[in-house]
């Protein structure tokens, strides 16, 4: 096969980019993997892993020159490793933290930046989360972003769709679990209240927030103090990295 089959562009694929994204997607088996392309000049411990385990499960891999790696990325931070992969492989909703006694889901609503989506999604996996819910989109075009963002997270994290925040709301309560967000008025600090139950957790996006019609569903209102004076909210990846590992404090001191 011509190197340059391998990165042709098909709209169904995505270019997955560095190491630690080709690896997360392979041992996670998180979607269709179609070839992975390293560099003919790299050679250490983590690239022979990857073309055993690449042989080991059908997958083309091959030795190319640089041009043809540095054509099909999108950056400079590749490290010479490629993979041209399908569509990210969604569980159901009712999978997302059904072997877990007290769930923690969570829920990226309107974040439209993929490397903020991935910044945040790495945190939510590092504090724990169980799963992930996203609304319906073509995420295949920024798939190397969100991978290389989130170090992989993206990839290892159990993930489902749901048409809108309320309709996944709406199952998770039914599940028994808390369905939380943060709000400007009417909330309760995230240091009071009680974060080690099941929980649903939504995070709104940096320009839309959460709608009016959640906020008046919902049941719990959290806020995040400030140790001074500050009327700006915290960032997306900031204000899910501070909610997250609080999650994740209060489950570890509840053992």
């Amino acid at each position: 096969m011509a190197e340059s089959e391998h990165v042709s562009g098909a709209p169904d694929s995505a270019i997955l980019e560095g190491f630690v994204s080709v690896r997360a997607a392979l041992k996670a088996n998180s979607r269709p993997i179609h070839a992975i392309l390293v560099r003919r000049d790299k050679w250490d411990r983590g690239i022979a892993w990857l073309e055993r385990a690449a042989r080991d499960s059908g997958i083309p891999f091959e030795r190319v020159d640089a041009a043809t790696i540095g054509a099909a990325a999108q950056g400079e931070t590749h490290g010479g490793v490629i993979a041209q992969v399908g569509p990210r492989r969604f569980a159901p909703l009712e999978a997302l933290g059904a072997e877990a006694g007290a769930p923690f889901v969570a829920m990226l609503d309107g974040v439209e930046d993929p490397f903020n989506f991935g910044q945040a999604v790495r945190a939510l996996y590092a504090a724990g989360a169980h799963g992930l819910v996203v609304r319906p989109r073509n995420w295949l075009s920024a798939a190397g972003i969100v991978a290389r963002a989130s170090a992989g997270a993206s990839e290892w994290m159990p993930t489902a769709v749901a048409d809108t925040a309320l309709d996944a709301a709406a199952h998770f309560r039914a599940r028994g679990l808390t369905v939380a967000c943060t709000a400007q008025q009417g909330a309760v600090s995230i240091y009071e209240a009680d974060l080690s139950g099941p929980l649903f957790l939504v995070i709104g996006g940096e320009r839309r927030g959460i709608t009016r019609s959640f906020l008046d569903q919902a049941d719990l209102l959290l806020e995040i103090p400030y140790a001074q004076p500050f009327d700006q909210s915290l960032g997306t990846t900031a204000a899910t990295a501070v909610l997250a590992f609080e999650v994740m404090r209060q489950r570890a001191a509840r053992v």
